[in-house]
């Protein structure tokens, strides 16, 4: 094939590395759990924001009110700047909103590195929640837009990995920390917050925009100078870039001009609904309740050193990510990862919850709850976060791609919201004081999504974004998605068979042409129509 040399990892290395440097955004996401979720648990901490409590394992807590806003607020900025996703980027494009995202994070952790005073805390937490919420959306757009179909999947794993390398630099530095005497106990882990987004905002300054965001706003020369940077095969730029912009005419002119209700409207209705289900897969897990409270929640029910056990979950989630980054593009998302992942949830989730409620104080009974939490860490990270959201990033049409998934995502963190608003309130000892029992609330929601997946989600694994768009306008059921041979490919390989078959093993210069234009077969499955101009 004259095009498979342009389809290696080291071929696409300038693809790959800018998309990795975007991909390092969740890490400010992750680093922000992993660090919060210590931070509560830390006497220093709760002599600032707290009080004192000679019933807790510390003597020192914090009140219920106080953790749901320390964790909600975040959650809530995250879901307000996601809604606004779909102006945003079509007015600034992907970098701009992630070099605001850079200062926002910025700017929230002076104010919480600053203030004594609860209130200043809360506005710091809502500021980097809208910091927390650009770098997640928009970092997605710009993989799912600019990486090739085949390694669409690495990269969004790449993705997850930053955000469970956050979360473990912050619970490690909080497990370091915590013996220190004073602020300095969690002022030094807040300090890590500007790190990554300066390398982000340098390094944005080398890489190019989004080609498919260029070429939707009428950037046409832009577009093809992004994509020749991005691309190792330059002679395939010219029918890639032609095929993005049928395929945006084509979403524009079944759209019409009101965007944003364009989204609810025949096949959008579906991929909206898809892509939103897609992202509160990983909400209704109820891994938020781990993530956010892990540290405090193993501290308050007495279970063996709560900073080290975050350390090892955490360490747990980070080893399941490099084992999903070794598969990912080898096997499908929908059945095998998703669907399975939430089964093995609500298990560990209902086996914790009733070993609590029959022996809440025996031995037994806590190292269990650690065990079980390793499974649970396992399933998440390994099986439901990485394609949780690749499905809620590839599945809408490319025109209305920012305003979906902008919805998309601002759904998921608002079921990340109402699971670190309520927890407190189980949790607490000053409030229900539930302990492990709590697992019993995330067993129904893990069991329905598990049962959604496997009756509507569609498996678009190694498909290009305008493969998809096909598949999306055919109306297939979920189950027929995997091995649908779009139309435009089946015609270009019958044509080439024919015109084999009239010459022996010798390529007619038809299939000489189109693959001079396009790379090779491959690279004429992605270009419809206009392979089938050309032949």
């Amino acid at each position: 094939m004259t095009g498979s040399k342009h389809d290696t990892l080291k071929a696409n290395w300038k693809c790959l590395l800018a998309c990795l440097l975007v991909s390092m955004s969740p890490f400010q996401y992750g680093v922000d759990f992993g660090l919060i979720g210590g931070i509560q648990a830390m006497i220093g901490f709760m002599k600032v924001f707290g009080y004192p409590a000679p019933e807790t394992p510390v003597g020192w807590n914090i009140s219920a009110e106080v953790q749901q806003l320390i964790g909600s607020l975040m959650t809530l900025g995250a879901m307000v700047a996601s809604g606004l996703a779909g102006p945003l980027a079509w007015k600034l494009g992907r970098k701009p909103c992630l070099w605001v995202a850079c200062i926002l994070c910025w700017a929230s952790d002076i104010i919480m590195m600053c203030t004594t005073s609860i209130g200043g805390l809360y506005a710091g937490r809502f500021l980097i929640g809208l910091a927390n919420g650009l770098f997640m959306t928009f970092s997605q757009l710009y993989i799912q837009e600019c990486s090739p179909a085949g390694y669409r999947g690495l990269l969004i794993s790449a993705f997850q990995f930053w955000t469970s390398i956050g979360t473990l630099v912050g619970t490690i530095v909080d497990n370091f920390t915590a013996p220190l005497p004073g602020k300095a106990e969690y002022l030094i882990p807040l300090g890590l917050i500007y790190i990554v987004p300066f390398v982000i905002a340098i390094g944005l300054f080398f890489i190019p925009e989004s080609p498919r965001w260029l070429a939707e706003t009428g950037r046409i020369e832009k577009a093809k100078k992004s994509l020749s940077w991005l691309r190792p095969n330059q002679d395939a730029v010219d029918g890639e870039l032609l095929t993005i912009q049928d395929a945006i005419e084509e979403s524009r002119a079944n759209s019409g001009k009101t965007v944003f209700l364009q989204m609810f409207k025949g096949t959008n209705l579906r991929r909206t609904m898809l892509a939103v289900g897609a992202v509160n897969t990983q909400a209704a897990s109820g891994a938020m309740f781990m993530i956010a409270y892990g540290t405090y929640f193993f501290e308050m029910a007495g279970v063996g050193k709560p900073f080290e056990n975050s350390v090892a979950l955490v360490s747990v989630g980070v080893v399941a990510i490099i084992i999903n980054t070794c598969v990912i593009t080898r096997f499908g998302r929908r059945r095998v990862f998703l669907m399975s992942g939430l089964v093995l949830c609500a298990i560990a989730m209902l086996i914790v919850a009733a070993c609590y409620t029959a022996k809440p104080n025996a031995e037994s009974t806590k190292k269990l709850i650690v065990g079980i939490s390793v499974v649970y860490i396992l399933s998440y990270n390994g099986m439901i976060s990485s394609y949780a959201w690749l499905s809620g990033g590839e599945l809408p049409s490319q025109h209305l791609r920012s305003y979906t998934f902008g919805l998309a995502a601002s759904t998921g963190f608002l079921g990340a919201w109402l699971a670190t608003f309520t927890a407190p309130y189980f949790i607490n000892p000053a409030a229900l004081n539930w302990g492990p029992k709590y697992g019993y609330i995330w067993v129904p929601p893990c069991l329905l999504a598990a049962l959604w997946v496997y009756f509507f989600l569609p498996e678009v694994k190694g498909r290009s974004l305008e493969e998809i768009d096909e598949l999306f306008e055919r109306r297939l059921p979920a189950r027929q998605f995997r091995g649908y041979v779009c139309t435009s490919r089946s015609a270009i390989e019958s044509k080439m068979r024919g015109a084999s078959s009239d010459e022996g093993n010798d390529k007619s210069p038809t299939v000489q042409t189109i693959e001079r234009v396009f790379g090779d077969e491959k690279g004429v499955a992605s270009v419809a129509e206009t392979a089938m101009h050309v032949a």
